[in-house]
């Protein structure tokens, strides 16, 4: 199936309830321990995954085969510590400022698929990639006394995730996307058990209602993805992926009074533009 124009209406709206995640993560993540919130996400990711390949053909073993389950925990492992460094983030900087650092997630990839993935990268593409990270430090004012710390924890999840991404590329290689969904929910769900059950906390009852908004949009948008790139080709859609900064910005200043300063949204289009130019190299090459 190709059908990009529903492809990239379902990365739209994937983005959009990503935007509302993290609001509802940022909420909890103030008033309880960022351990527990995702603990608890990742219980509900791991039973949405579990019910997903139980029903597939071949049911649980054909999703759990692999041939290579040091990458597949290497990568379950990684993404669980990337979205408490992201909810750490959000936490400190707020919406606007830590998805506007975050974004530069697609250049990281972009610069590491070549040391990773034995990929070419052309003077192009690292041009673009260093407009990108010009971009970054306009929206962190390094040296002008107004530096935000908390700033370096939104990059540090960007890099997290752009690892995460390559290595989820050279797992494709021989493990389905399925297995790969699989052990990344189950591996991610043992992993923050083990770190998270020590940092349990009574939640009230409004802020359970939160929590299973957030866990249910955490699944619902994950299987819109799924659907993404199963309809259309990455290269067509990815670019559309950039809406959860729009998103995200719209969330921060309605619901948290957030203010978008001028350096955040300048840098953050810097961002973008050169994003969408390595986004439009690759398909170029490809």
């Amino acid at each position: 199936m190709n059908n990009t124009r529903a492809g990239i209406s379902l990365m739209i709206a994937a983005t959009f309830i990503f935007a509302l995640q993290d609001g509802i993560s940022r909420h909890l993540a103030s008033e309880y321990n960022v351990l527990m919130v995702v603990m608890i996400r990742y219980w509900f990711f791991a039973a949405f995954v579990i019910a997903v390949a139980s029903r597939a053909t071949g049911g649980l073993r054909v999703a759990a085969k692999t041939r290579q389950p040091v990458l597949q925990i290497t990568r379950g492992v990684l993404l669980a510590g990337e979205v408490c460094v992201a909810i750490t983030a959000l936490t400190y900087l707020g919406l606007v400022d830590a998805l506007a650092i975050f974004i530069c997630y697609p250049l990281l990839v972009a610069a590491l698929s070549g040391p990773i993935l034995g990929e070419q990268v052309g003077w192009r593409r690292w041009a673009a990639i260093g407009v990108g990270f010009a971009g970054v430090l306009i929206i962190l004012k390094p040296g002008f006394g107004v530096f935000e710390p908390a700033g370096i924890l939104a990059l540090i999840s960007a890099v997290m995730f752009a690892i995460y991404a390559l290595l989820t590329r050279y797992a494709a290689r021989q493990d389905s996307t399925a297995t790969s969904f699989f052990w990344t929910g189950t591996v991610g769900a043992v992993f923050m058990s083990v770190v998270g059950i020590w940092s349990w906390q009574h939640m009230i009852s409004s802020d359970w209602i939160w929590m299973a908004i957030l866990c249910v949009s955490g699944a619902f948008g994950h299987w819109l993805l799924i659907r993404c790139y199963e309809m259309a080709e990455a290269s067509a859609v990815q670019p559309f992926a950039y809406f959860h900064l729009v998103f995200g910005a719209c969330v921060g200043v309605t619901v948290f009074g957030e203010v978008i300063e001028l350096h955040v949204g300048i840098g953050a289009g810097i961002v973008v533009a050169a994003g969408l130019f390595t986004f439009w190299r690759e398909r170029q090459q490809s």
